[in-house]
């Protein structure tokens, strides 16, 4: 089994081109599959599991309240592999071919409003932390960048004159996104500071953007504990996190009116279903319009 699951990796890996972080997940629910058949279902191997036992190991995930994501996260991920084992000839046939998705609502993303933005973005203060720490917001609502995008920015990939950078999206597809005036300002005074700290620090060779402040990249964690601090600070209610950012970009420029295909082309996603769960944001607007175009919108009954 390990052997198998060892030569799937190294395929979506090296010929698939996946990003490490999704190779990382598809080795975690794969060794965690193999665990579970190891205790459960000792007399089956990955070249003998039939549909009735990826079920009752969907059935088991369920049990122990994983969420309907996950599942099916790993429902494709075992997908993907016994597809690989059938082209190898390792196997004739996918048990998964038998194994449905569950059915998962849609939740609307949590967004901040225009003057919530201002409200955690009106700190103040010149020194490293200050203006990382803007910065970091700024790109996030600037350009809808996921952190895992931004954190991986490297000093190299900014077009300053331009006003835009150069993204590393999810399955290595690159994307050129745009910074605003205000994002573009914190930025150039956020690059005097890094160099000094980068000096001060003996990290010269460093050539991420968003540093911490031992001159080093900054981490997703790291990144997320900042924007809790900056939210808390700002008296916002709400849970604020990195994505909060990427939904807020979506929310206010579809609802300004921009074209659902540029939002998605802008955000890195693969296929526009993903882009509409932001058009909810747009009902107020429509309302709106229909309010003033329709002979009778504006209305009150009696």
């Amino acid at each position: 089994m390990e052997w198998n699951i060892e030569s799937y990796l190294t395929y979506v890996s090296t010929i698939r081109n996946l990003s490490d972080a999704t190779v990382a997940a598809y080795a975690g629910d794969l060794r965690s599959f193999a665990a579970w058949l190891d205790r459960e279902e000792p007399d089956s191997t990955c070249v003998s599991a039939d549909t009735g036992c990826l079920r009752r190991y969907v059935a088991s995930l369920s049990r122990r309240n994983a969420s309907v994501a996950s599942i099916n996260r790993v429902i494709s991920t075992l997908r993907g592999f016994f597809r690989f084992l059938v082209e190898r000839g390792v196997r004739s046939d996918n048990p998964t071919d038998g194994v449905r998705n569950l059915k998962k609502g849609r939740h609307l993303p949590e967004f901040l409003f225009a003057e919530e933005i201002e409200r955690i973005l009106g700190f103040r203060g010149h020194d490293f932390a200050a203006v990382r720490d803007r910065l970091l917001l700024e790109i996030l609502y600037s350009t809808g960048c996921r952190i895992s995008e931004l954190i991986n920015v490297d000093l190299s990939d900014v077009r300053f004159k331009r006003k835009s950078i150069l993204v590393h999206g999810k399955g290595r597809k690159d994307r050129v996104v745009f910074l605003g005036g205000s994002a573009h300002d914190t930025l150039e005074e956020y690059v005097p500071l890094r160099a000094a700290l980068v000096h001060s620090k003996a990290t010269t060779g460093e050539q991420a953007l968003i540093l911490n402040q031992n001159g080093t990249r900054l981490t997703q964690r790291g990144a997320a504990m900042i924007i809790h601090k900056r939210a808390v600070d700002a008296g916002l209610a709400k849970k604020v996190s990195p994505h909060t950012f990427r939904h807020s970009f979506a929310t206010h420029i579809l609802d300004a009116g921009a074209d659902i295909r540029v939002v998605g082309e802008l955000l890195g996603h693969a296929n526009i279903s993903t882009t509409q769960i932001y058009t909810h944001v747009g009902l107020g607007k429509l309302k709106r319009i229909y309010e003033q175009a329709h002979p009778h919108g504006g209305e009150r009954r009696r």
